[in-house]
């Protein structure tokens, strides 16, 4: 399963410019620290796993978020394919051959 999900506060005292970069940078670590194997963009976060787990890190990552504020947004959109796995890189290298081709 590959799950893409973005989490940010809504509110931020935390710089001048309204940068939520911190705050971010804190549900990354989640991911991260997880083992599970993920990319990060300027939009999402994909995270690659099964289902417990996946949704796990991203019920973690965004109370991290919502440490730092007393409201926060989470969007999540998921490709659910039971018996694939390595899909994070697999199904771009399949975009990048016919590109090739």
């Amino acid at each position: 399963m590959l799950v893409a999900f973005s989490v940010a506060p809504t509110t931020s005292a935390e710089t001048d410019d309204g940068s939520v970069a911190k705050a971010v940078a804190e549900a990354v670590k989640v991911v991260r620290d997880s083992g599970l194997s993920y990319e990060t963009n300027s939009m999402f976060t994909t995270v690659e796993g099964e289902w417990d787990e996946v949704f796990g890190v991203i019920k973690a990552a965004t109370e991290a978020v919502g440490a730092t504020s007393s409201r926060v947004s989470l969007v999540v959109k998921a490709d659910i394919r039971p018996g694939h796995t390595n899909q994070l890189t697999e199904k771009v290298q399949r975009i990048t051959e016919h590109l090739d081709s």
